[in-house]
């Protein structure tokens, strides 16, 4: 069988200047800063707002557009209530 280090394409490095970088890497603490711009909180706050508005401008142009109708009456309550009692057989 062949020896497989003998094969190695590391560089041969003396022990010594393994012993300096050790040395000056073990000298400075390592600090590891994690701060957040924006708290989770915030991020969930701003990516239900961000829905609520997808949700009503899309409702808006299906309704509007698409629907041939004004696209302000999609968010009142009558055209819902209307729908309702479409859906739920009262009309």
């Amino acid at each position: 069988m062949t020896n497989l280090k003998s094969n190695s394409t590391k560089p041969n490095v003396p022990q010594e200047e393994k012993e300096k970088r050790t040395a000056r890497f073990s000298e400075r603490p390592v600090r590891w800063y994690s701060f957040r711009l924006f708290p989770i909180w915030l991020r969930l706050l701003i990516v239900f707002i961000l829905l609520f508005l997808a949700i009503c401008f899309g409702v808006m142009i299906g309704y509007g557009v698409i629907g041939e109708g004004n696209p302000l009456d999609a968010l009142k309550w009558g055209t819902w209530q209307h729908i309702l009692d479409i859906i739920n057989g009262k009309e």
